[in-house]
């Protein structure tokens, strides 16, 4: 059974960076896509970007050249590299895994951007 483990959210000033992380309890090439979606108060999830086993990367308009997806295939994990943050970008950030038809969700870690 696939598990996802989001880590790396905390609180960051407006301008800071962020790295979060999600590692996965299987093999990264199992795997077809790792997508990153993010969920602020009282407002629809969305995805924030993604990449699939091929190393193919995909980014929301709004996150295209603040937000950096990649992986660490000796680790399992995906990343999520966030700069020039923005209060909007507050919300929790989930991790997700499709494998085929299987949908996997991690359980959110949450990111908050204020002075």
């Amino acid at each position: 059974q696939v598990q996802l483990v989001e880590s790396g959210g905390g609180l960051v000033q407006p301008g800071g960076s962020l790295r979060l992380s999600c590692a996965a309890s299987v093999s990264i090439f199992t795997i077809d896509t790792v997508s990153w979606y993010r969920q602020a108060p009282g407002k629809q999830r969305e995805l924030v970007a993604d990449i699939t086993r091929s190393g193919s990367t995909n980014y929301a308009d709004s996150m295209k050249g603040r937000f950096t997806i990649s992986r660490d295939n000796a680790k399992n994990t995906v990343y999520l590299q966030m700069n020039s943050l923005e209060p909007e970008d507050t919300a929790v950030y989930y991790c997700k895994a499709q494998i085929v038809l299987i949908t996997v969700w991690g359980q959110g870690t949450q990111v908050t951007v204020s002075s």
